[in-house]
């Protein structure tokens, strides 16, 4: 029976080196590539960061004058419904009958040959039940009450 050159003991020192050995280069494989995936993250998360505020100024930028532009094309619409109406308006203006029940209805107008008729209110001779109100006085108490109760307020 040949010898072997080495020792049991010398054998397990050597076998538990060599594993040693392995543990540590696999150890140091997956730090550098785990410190690898950090340094890509980083760069990644910087990429992105980066991006975010590159974009988030002209994106504000861009909603209000979307919005601006939605204001604006509102009040065209409603400028152009208020010019069609004032169109309407000035094509009966253009009218005869329309200027005559106008005439009729607003100042009172009568065509010759016509009784206008006044109703009188019975009860406009009454005292208002309330003064405070202002109704049934003149105008110019009004007007003086307004005056000396702002007076007042200061």
């Amino acid at each position: 029976m040949a010898r072997d050159r080495f020792s049991t003991a010398t054998r397990l020192r050597l076998l538990g080196e060599q594993t040693a050995a392995r543990v540590y280069r696999s150890q140091n494989r997956r730090q550098a590539r785990r410190s690898r995936l950090t340094g890509r993250a980083a760069f990644l998360a910087l990429v992105v960061c980066s991006l975010i505020v590159a974009l988030a100024y002209p994106m504000r930028q861009y909603v209000s004058q979307r919005n601006d532009i939605a204001e604006q094309e509102r009040l065209a619409d409603a400028a152009r419904e208020r010019v069609e109406r004032l169109r309407d308006e000035k094509a009966r203006l253009q009218d005869d009958a329309y200027i005559k029940r106008l005439a009729r209805e607003h100042l009172h107008m009568v065509l010759p040959g016509e009784t206008a008729y006044t109703v009188i209110d019975p009860r406009a001779g009454e005292q208002p039940r309330s003064e405070e109100d202002g109704a049934g006085r003149p105008w110019y108490s009004n007007v003086w009450d307004g005056v000396d109760h702002a007076d007042a307020r200061r």
